[in-house]
């Protein structure tokens, strides 16, 4: 469970939208003057980009760390026993929170009176990936999403989230990434848009060889360029699971590590060999499949909102706390407050302790 909500987590850090999100805690006007010089850019054909700043502020906002997928998972997590349109409700009308479109207008709809499923279904952004996000938080426990998906969402935005809960639910299990990756997809039709997309996501992967090599095969056949929507549950859970699957079975062919089984408590696996023990002198499979398939989810800028932090989850679940990069484990447990300003400070590993 620890793995899953840091792996989360530095998935969420490691995409470039984290900064923009952690700005909101900088001073308006430096906000204000990085539209500016982005407008400027713009008239005066500047390749240079303009990236938030801290000019005489703090920088601790700006650090690497995580951000909004972060968040909304310790609240989940915090929240989870609760009915779900109610949790929600507790937060409609507040003028401090940062969300998804699909969950800003889940919460207009809850306060004219609106419940579920119709605050999830008659709402502009259905699709997007907020649940998902959530349904690390139901995986992890055992539960399932799907009341919490349809306060905000519908159709491939609720099939999202039960994927993501299933697969994480399987790997909690024990289960190796394959059988993690099909429990998912027996939770996406393949007539839908995001059951397709799962299909041709992994055949794209997996004809790639390695996570890398899979982004330019990932952004011929899932994202869509014609749309501004980057948080689209048909991509973003598809790359997630396409990612996590490729990212271990490269790392199983890699020359020259040895892969030994891991031994889970209550868990017979026989024959398991995704990540390696810990064992002096062994390399980890667990931390290198982790690291190749989160920074290749980075490196799909229109989905780099919430791919790595998925396909974080997923790897972060599998290989287990302790098989991530120390830093980052360091790095991402503090969450910031940048969008629920109440879980500033807060422990992300103290919470899924005691969602455990």
């Amino acid at each position: 469970m620890r793995g899953a909500f840091a792996g989360l987590a530095a998935g969420d850090a490691a995409g470039w939208p984290a900064a923009r999100h952690r700005s909101a805690l900088l001073a308006g006007w430096a906000r204000r003057l990085h539209r500016e010089l982005d407008a400027f850019a713009e008239e005066r054909q500047v390749t240079t980009l303009p990236v938030p700043f801290a000019l005489n502020q703090p920088v601790a906002s700006l650090a690497v760390g995580p951000s909004d997928d972060a968040e909304w998972l310790a609240w989940t997590a915090l929240t989870i026993r609760e009915n779900r349109a109610e949790a929600f409700g507790r937060l409609a009308g507040r003028d401090d929170v940062r969300a998804r479109i699909s969950v800003w207008a889940a919460l207009d709809n809850l306060a004219a009176g609106k419940l579920p499923p119709a605050s999830g279904h008659d709402n502009p952004h259905h699709f997007d990936d907020a649940a998902a996000v959530r349904a690390v938080a139901f995986g992890a426990a055992g539960l399932d999403p799907l009341e919490d998906a349809c306060v905000t969402n519908a159709e491939d935005g609720v099939l999202g989230a039960v994927a993501t809960a299933r697969a994480v639910a399987a790997l909690m299990d024990g289960a190796p990434m394959a059988e993690a990756v099909e429990a998912a997809l027996g939770a996406l039709p393949p007539d839908t848009a995001i059951g397709h997309a799962a299909l041709e996501a992994l055949e794209a992967a997996r004809a790639a060889g390695s996570p890398f090599a899979a982004v330019p095969a990932l952004d011929a056949a899932v994202l869509d360029h014609v749309y501004s929507y980057g948080v689209a549950a048909a991509q973003t859970v598809p790359i997630a699971l396409a990612l996590a699957d490729t990212a271990v079975t490269s790392a199983r062919r890699t020359p020259g590590v040895e892969r030994v089984g891991v031994e889970r408590p209550g868990v017979e696996r026989p024959g398991v060999e995704e990540f390696g023990a810990e064992r002096p002198g062994v390399q980890r499979v667990g931390a290198e499949a982790f690291g190749a398939g989160v920074s290749a989810a980075a490196c799909l800028a229109p989905v780099a909102d919430s791919a790595p932090a998925l396909t974080g989850a997923l790897l972060g679940c599998a290989a287990g706390y302790d098989a991530l990069p120390a830093a980052w484990r360091e790095r991402v447990r503090t969450l910031a407050g940048c969008c629920l300003p109440e879980l500033a400070g807060a422990d992300l590993l103290d919470i899924a302790g005691r969602l455990a």
